[in-house]
């Protein structure tokens, strides 16, 4: 198991206010950009935008930062070894499928596993 990306978490209103100076600074297009549940998220650079309403955004506020690994099973029983706890259990997505783990010093992170063709066109960079 590997990390392959990890990705600050923006928080906004609205995606479309965000994404101007976002794109500016670096001097990229999203990587991702979809809906999920009430929300909306775009990958950009090492930017991950979360927006909605505020209320909607709370529900995924815990975690710190947004890790992309190349298999969850096996992270999953890393995390167990090190006394972290499974917060939310593995749900699929529209990336692939995800867990939240807090660790046993207390941060919380989620944890993605992308589908081989994400990994492919963002990591890879391929077509």
């Amino acid at each position: 198991m590997a990390i392959l990306k990890t990705y600050a978490r923006l928080w906004a209103d609205r995606l479309d206010q965000a994404l101007p100076l976002l794109r500016e600074l670096t001097g990229a297009e999203p990587d991702l950009q979809f809906a999920f549940q009430n929300i909306e998220l775009a990958a950009i650079g090492d930017f991950l935008v979360i927006a909605g309403p505020p209320g909607e955004r709370a529900r995924y506020a815990h975690a710190s930062a947004t890790v992309v690994v190349t298999d969850l099973d096996e992270l999953r029983a890393a995390l167990l070894r090190a006394q972290a706890v499974i917060t939310t259990p593995e749900t699929a997505s529209p990336t692939g499928r995800f867990l939240y783990a807090r660790h046993a010093d207390g941060a919380e992170v989620e944890y993605v596993e992308w589908s081989s063709e994400l990994v492919s066109r963002i990591i890879h960079r391929g077509p």
